[in-house]
């Protein structure tokens, strides 16, 4: 049987147990022209809908709901931990000598982890050089605390922690139960749709991941142990136990590193891949001499829309700490809905949010505003790592139109700012050709997704697959037709 995918939900069946001719339904996207979904009949005895027959469109039998964060059991076990070895650096005899147990449990809320413990996982996850803001006690508090990540806007924090014997906190999963799939930037509605045109529900699902916030980084967070890979291993495997303990149709791990993409291969997870811009800092010394890198043609249009920004009369300054008042806030605020509104239709963050993430953030918070006069007109949010400056929120005054401001906004403020604390890379997210003409190349992004069902999971790992390479096309394409001279796209290269 294969399987249609279109933009309805809300198609499931009452179902009897004659035997009758399996529907056929036309072909999709989703599966490709000659990739059938082959499912096995379902029984009502096993809590799964029985395909052979419908009889009407609109809501039957349901799969038992997965369990509310508040009902769960908080223990996901106890496990042994083989001893180090006996050369392993800061080790003591008595830990060398037993076995070591480790408790993996969940959290409602982030909340119930202090922050110094949550930091000291997601810092040495990477190295203080290498640290990711939104990874941080901070963002993902911020995030609960204003409402934005919680049960009622479809994100009920479920995450996971890993303890050692003295109770020190060794590892940590950031991971949420979805009931929808807004705000992940790795789509899947395709797959929900074919889940419920099959009559099986796709929600609730499982997602680690950066609510609202499609950044590359860490998932499992791990203190730097002698045991952090086993504690790693571990952590794979509770995930997926809690998958089917909560019997929900999937975990999705979205945006985590590329070493985390290939180790969960190894877990049962499928790999998907997909692609963003990235700037990269070659040593240089200001933004003219970065200009000198790129192709005459290329330059000389940068070139001309910074000066449209002068030509408008506009300044732009860019804010860090406790130079960002509420007054800046409020207007960002106003920046930012005027943007979801008028092009998602959707503000997942609330006005709330920008104000106490910029109280907790302190300096990683940079702030790009415009002023026409004494007016601020419009703003780019970005926050500053331990290598990189991620680009994320833009938005402006109410039908206003500034030539070439968003560009000087988002993406050479942030160039400029890099250069200045000699900072490795601009993430500028994801969507948008129009940033490789302004210096940003295309990069490989990664998933890795754990499907329940046998035969959802071969024809979305045919799909995934396929998909795959016709990004790798993509992004080899956009490579080469960059704004960069030969020499220097070689360099990026390597």
């Amino acid at each position: 049987m294969a399987v249609v995918v279109s933009n309805c939900y809300n198609y499931r069946t009452t179902t009897s147990t004659t035997t009758t001719t399996p529907l056929k339904y036309p072909s999709s996207q989703f599966l490709g022209r000659s990739s059938p979904l082959h499912l096995k009949r379902r029984n009502q005895t096993s809590g799964h809908v029985n395909l052979s027959k419908i009889s009407a469109i609109f809501w039957g039998q349901k799969k038992p709901a997965a369990p509310q964060p508040h009902e769960m059991e908080v223990s996901l076990g106890t496990f042994t931990l083989a001893g180090p070895e006996s050369d392993s650096e800061g080790v003591s005899t008595n830990e060398m000598m037993r076995p070591q147990k480790l408790s993996v449990s969940v959290v409602s809320s982030i909340s119930e982890i202090s922050s110094e413990e949550w930091d000291a996982c997601a810092i040495e996850a990477t190295g203080a050089d290498k640290m990711n803001p939104f990874l941080s006690h901070g963002f993902l508090s911020s995030l609960e605390e204003t409402g934005c990540a919680v049960k009622e806007t479809g994100w009920s924090p479920v995450h996971i922690v890993a303890r050692n014997e003295s109770e020190e906190i060794l590892g940590v999963v950031p991971l949420y139960l979805k009931s929808n799939s807004y705000g992940e930037f790795v789509f899947d509605h395709s797959w929900a749709d074919a889940y419920y045109r099959c009559g099986v529900p796709y929600y609730p699902k499982l997602q680690s991941c950066v609510p609202f916030t499609p950044v590359t980084g860490q998932r499992i967070l791990l203190r730097n142990t002698w045991c952090k890979d086993q504690v790693f291993e571990k952590l794979v495997e509770a995930l997926k136990d809690l998958t089917a303990k909560f019997k929900v149709s999937s975990l999705h791990i979205t945006f985590p590193s590329e070493n985390e993409w290939l180790k969960m291969k190894e877990h049962g997870f499928l790999q998907r891949v997909g692609l963003q811009y990235h700037w990269r800092n070659r040593d240089y010394k200001n933004f003219d001499e970065f200009l000198m890198d790129m192709k005459q043609s290329k330059r000389k249009n940068v070139r001309q829309e910074r000066k449209k920004i002068s030509t408008q009369n506009l300044t732009m300054k860019r804010l860090r700490g406790h130079e960002i008042k509420a007054k800046h806030w409020e207007s960002f605020y106003h920046f930012y809905r005027s943007t979801t509104d008028d092009k998602w239709g959707r503000a997942y963050l609330t006005r709330d949010f920008f104000h106490v993430m910029g109280e907790k953030m302190g300096d990683q918070v940079l702030l790009v505003v415009a002023e026409d006069g004494d007016d601020l007109v419009a703003g780019a949010l970005n926050l500053i790592g331990g290598d990189t400056i991620y680009g994320r929120l833009w938005g402006c005054l109410p039908q206003a139109y500034y030539p070439s401001l968003h560009f000087e906004a988002c993406y050479y403020q942030a160039i400029e700012a890099a250069i200045e604390l000699n900072l490795s890379k601009v993430e500028a997210g994801a969507q948008g050709e129009h940033k490789i003409q302004r210096g940003y190349l295309p990069v490989t992004t990664y998933s890795s997704h754990y499907i329940l069902d046998n035969d959802f999971r071969s024809a979305i790992g045919d799909f995934v697959g396929r998909e795959a390479t016709q990004v790798k096309a993509v992004i080899k394409m956009m490579h080469d037709s960059g704004p960069f001279k030969d020499d220097v796209l070689k360099s990026l290269e390597e």
